[in-house]
């Protein structure tokens, strides 16, 4: 403790008059002190006030420079004393020494600003004004294919202190990327992936830029997929694979880059991983099953990556993913449904699967997760049937296989993205198939609980899908049985209220679904649309210059139908309707102008 009392005050005097010797001695005390006790020999430098001695003795002439940038990167390992640093002024001399060509300066100067920079603002942002990235960058370009040991420490130290001065920066990290530092640390990655010291640095950087939108369009001009599959594939640690997942998830959100990482040879390792960790109770091997199969769904989120492993139907990927969904592993159940919910996404290969048994495979999953279930894997399996039942051939085949009533056991569920995607598939299954919309409307529980979420006003999706569910059933069964059945569920407000809605399609849907009801049911239905004030959302509908064409068209039709019904007449005939749609007459549309002047004659007669 005196050795390093003495030492710092032979230091306050130091600048004036003193020996290289001395001042060496002195900065040797300094160091041993913080190998010793870093914390507490850092708080004495700091209230020594020797770190202002320190910006005068960073000169690239002195033979102790090297010593010095050492005591600052060491006491910078301290969070409390990045700050003084950057107030003594140390940052633009230590930017200046990155210029010299002296390696164990340049060495230490790295791991000093790195560690200013560590965590801390100020440091970064002093750095950057001193232009000290660009220096950097410099340095590792031209050192990047050197492969002596010095060199490639040096490079570790560089790629450190990039890594601390753009950690979670988004602002640094765009200037990085502006710089092209991308295509470098590619390269570098290339050369020296040998060296595992090297090589997590850059996947640490890598990790950092690759959030940013802008650096992943960088990254899909490099051969970064190729690299980081070649990585993948000699690692045997867990940590080293988990460093590499946390690089090629968000990478992968990039199309580009995702078919770049099927044919690099990326699906062929998760497979691997799959296998080896699939009946493993270790937490890291469930940890890298999990990974490993979310990121395989992420590839085939890419329409080319997903075409690629399709390969017609008779691709081993595809095989392979099919046969996760029998298993017993929660985790490859999800993501065996998740994935044939992303090959779902063009008619052929809704075809081909509806057509190979898949139907049967993803219902004997949901019979799995009935009772107990597990949320994620009944919504995944939900999302794959929808999708499935898109194309018109696959429809009468899924419900001859009995998918509506799978489907139907789950309406008890109190899971919105549950009950979102069951409509859904509902919906879709029963577009232009008369007979099963028949049935299903006749389903008093199934309406019931279609009323019940058209209520749902905390989660709009459900709300939606009921609405446009309740709607299908009429417009696809055209049945009275139907009609009736909705009716006396309370279901006619809501078909009223979705006409108003700010989604065209949808209030198109309930145009022609009310149509429907006021043709064949007028008199079940009448007191409720008088309730629900349908003439008068009729009025404002075309009143509104705003109104599409379908929707002045199909709203005039139901005008024409409503007339049937005596106290509807009573109140199309109070609220001048006749005004409104002679305007319409000269619509540009041929086809509203036609109902327009049809609609006027009816209304000419009746009234």
């Amino acid at each position: 403790a005196d050795n390093l009392s003495d030492a710092l005050k032979k230091l306050k005097i130091t600048t004036t008059d003193s020996t290289a010797d001395s001042l060496e001695g002195c900065l040797d005390c300094l160091l041993q002190a913080l190998a010793q006790n870093n914390m507490e020999t850092s708080e004495k430098i700091q209230k020594s006030g020797v770190l202002q001695v320190f910006a005068s003795l960073l000169t690239p002439q002195s033979s102790c420079t090297a010593k010095v940038a050492n005591v600052i990167a060491e006491v910078a390992r301290n969070e409390f004393m990045r700050n003084p640093c950057v107030d003594a002024g140390l940052i633009p001399p230590l930017v200046q020494l990155l210029n010299c060509k002296d390696q164990e300066v340049l060495l230490q100067t790295g791991r000093a600003l790195g560690n200013i920079c560590y965590d801390s603002h100020e440091g970064r942002n002093a750095v950057d004004h001193a232009g000290g990235a660009h220096i950097v960058v410099d340095h590792i370009r031209s050192l990047c294919s050197k492969t002596d040991p010095s060199s490639e420490k040096l490079l570790t130290v560089f790629c450190g202190m990039l890594m601390n001065y753009s950690n979670e920066n988004d602002t640094l990290q765009s200037q990085l990327i502006n710089m092209g530092v991308i295509p470098t640390l590619v390269k570098l990655l290339g050369i020296h992936c040998q060296n595992a010291a090297l090589t997590e640095m850059c996947l640490v950087a890598f990790g950092n830029l690759a959030e940013l939108e802008s650096s992943k369009e960088q990254f899909a001009y490099t051969n970064i997929a190729e690299e980081l599959v070649k990585l993948f594939k000699k690692q045997t640690e867990h940590d080293k694979k988990e460093m590499i997942f946390e690089v090629l998830a968000p990478l992968a959100e990039n199309d580009v880059i995702k078919l770049q990482l099927v044919e690099a040879g990326l699906v062929e390792c998760l497979l691997e991983v799959v296998q080896k960790t699939v009946d493993s109770d270790k937490e890291e091997d469930i940890a890298e099953l999990k990974t490993a199969s979310d990121l395989m769904v992420l590839l085939l989120l890419g329409d080319e990556s997903m075409q690629k492993l399709f390969e017609g139907g008779k691709g081993s990927v595809f095989q392979r993913v099919l046969s996760w969904i029998p298993s017993n592993s929660h985790q490859l159940q999800l993501a065996g449904a998740l994935a044939i919910a992303n090959f779902a996404r063009n008619d052929g290969n809704c075809i081909h699967m509806v057509d190979n048994g898949i139907v049967q495979k993803l219902m004997d999953l949901l019979d799995r997760h009935v009772e107990d279930g597990n949320v994620t894997v009944q919504h995944a399996a939900l999302s794959a049937l929808r999708n499935l039942a898109i194309p018109v051939v696959n429809k009468a085949k899924m419900l001859s296989a009995g998918v509506a009533e799978a489907v139907l056991k789950f309406l008890r569920s109190e899971m919105p993205p549950v009950q979102f995607k069951l409509l859904g598939t509902l919906r879709m299954l029963i577009d232009a198939q008369a007979e099963a919309a028949e049935q299903l409307g006749k389903n008093v529980k199934l309406v019931e609980r279609l009323v019940e979420w058209c209520e749902a006003k905390d989660h709009a999706g459900v709300m939606g899908e009921s609405n446009r569910l309740l709607s299908a059933l009429i417009r696809h069964s055209k049945s009275k049985d139907v009609i009736r059945t909705i009716v006396q569920s309370g279901g006619i407000k809501h078909l009223v209220t979705m006409a108003t809605s700010e989604h065209v399609i949808m209030q198109n849907e309930a145009l022609v679904a009310l149509a429907l009801i006021a043709a064949l049911e007028l008199g079940t239905a009448e007191k409720d649309l008088e309730n629900a004030q349908l003439v008068q959302i009729l009025h404002r509908l075309l009143s509104d210059d705003r109104s599409a064409p379908e929707i002045k068209y199909n709203s005039m039709v139901l005008i024409c139908a409503l007339i049937g019904s005596e106290p509807l007449q009573k109140e199309v005939q109070s609220m001048a309707f006749l005004e409104v749609v002679s305007k319409l007459r000269s619509h540009e549309n041929k086809t509203v102008a036609q109902q327009a002047s049809l609609t006027e004659q009816r209304l000419a007669v009746e009234s």
